[in-house]
């Protein structure tokens, strides 16, 4: 079973997602367990205070380092942790091969900053992977640890209900793009689907895919600048 921890300054953002579809059934299979940790639950003040101005007269608001000391401190007292992973814009871009590399772990911390972001010493310390979903920056990190999440849980064995789904994903095999998918009806609107489709013959079928996947794929490349 792979266990998730999540430290975050606004843990409600994170348990709507959490507690839905497939990481939902991914818990209830006993598969991965995902904790999530309020970071002001580590907070000594009276006013519970996680936040501070950055010294250098730097604008905004910065995560202070000694909730996230604590609490790590003490999750690492309790286990062992493959990674602990800090979401930030300056990271590693994400893609679907650290996501199955992330799969084959036991144990991952995951931080979620807010604000301006959390005090260096805490990277420092305790960061051994630091990830960006893109070149943009959003409020916090919790929505870019939700996206980690969700790639990497979908990819445990048993958590799919069709284990071959996630072997026909875009990305799961380095640049690729997967074709174009159809369901009923066959008509829909004045618009067929591909009759190949249709045919039942999986040579055919599978030629087929695999000559609109080359297409898409080199379209997605053409429009990501990379090639």
């Amino acid at each position: 079973m792979m266990r998730i921890d999540i430290i975050s300054a606004v843990p409600d953002s994170l348990f709507g997602f959490l507690n839905t579809s497939i990481l939902k059934r991914a818990q209830d299979k006993g598969l991965t367990e995902i904790i999530v940790h309020n970071l002001r639950d580590y907070a000594k003040d009276k006013h519970r205070q996680i936040d501070d101005k950055p010294f250098g007269g730097a604008a905004g608001m910065l995560l202070k380092p000694e909730p996230f000391f604590d609490c790590i401190e003490s999750l690492k007292a309790q286990r062992n942790y493959d990674k602990i992973i800090f979401m930030s814009p300056k990271g590693k871009i994400f893609n679907q091969n650290y996501a199955k590399e992330l799969s084959l772990d036991k144990n991952l911390i995951m931080i979620a900053g807010h604000y301006k972001g959390i005090d260096e010493r805490v990277k420092e310390r305790f960061v051994t992977d630091e990830i960006s979903i893109g070149n943009f920056v959003l409020s916090g990190g919790e929505i870019p640890a939700l996206v980690v999440i969700d790639s990497v849980v979908r990819l445990l064995p048993g958590v799919l209900n069709d284990s071959d789904s996630a072997l026909t994903d875009s990305f799961i095999d380095g640049d690729y793009v997967e074709a174009p998918n159809y369901t009923r009806p066959a008509e829909y609107k004045g618009m067929r689907v591909p009759e190949v489709l249709l045919t039942g013959n999986p040579k055919l079928i599978r030629e087929w895919q695999e000559e609109q996947s080359k297409k898409l794929t080199e379209k997605w490349k053409k429009i990501n600048s990379l090639e």
